[in-house]
């Protein structure tokens, strides 16, 4: 069964704070949008074809431990 995983994170992080790591298949401009319009920075890798854009070096390195952490939980 192939479902959006995008679509309950609005729900699941009504509640955060700060910054959500997710990994690519989180980019949405709509779901980056609707997270930052409620004080939540959506950061994740971009995609191949995307326009390379600054990242803090803190929010990399976070991204790469959140790689590993999705890893060892899969």
């Amino acid at each position: 069964m192939n479902t959006d995983s995008r679509k309950p994170v609005p729900d699941l992080s009504q509640v955060l704070l700060g910054k959500l790591f997710g990994d690519r298949g989180y980019v949405s401009q709509a779901l980056f949008q609707q997270l930052y319009e409620r004080g939540l920075q959506l950061i994740t890798k971009s995609k191949k074809n995307m326009k390379s854009c600054l990242v803090k070096r803190i929010d990399k390195i976070l991204l790469r431990k959140q790689a590993l952490i999705a890893s060892t939980n899969n």
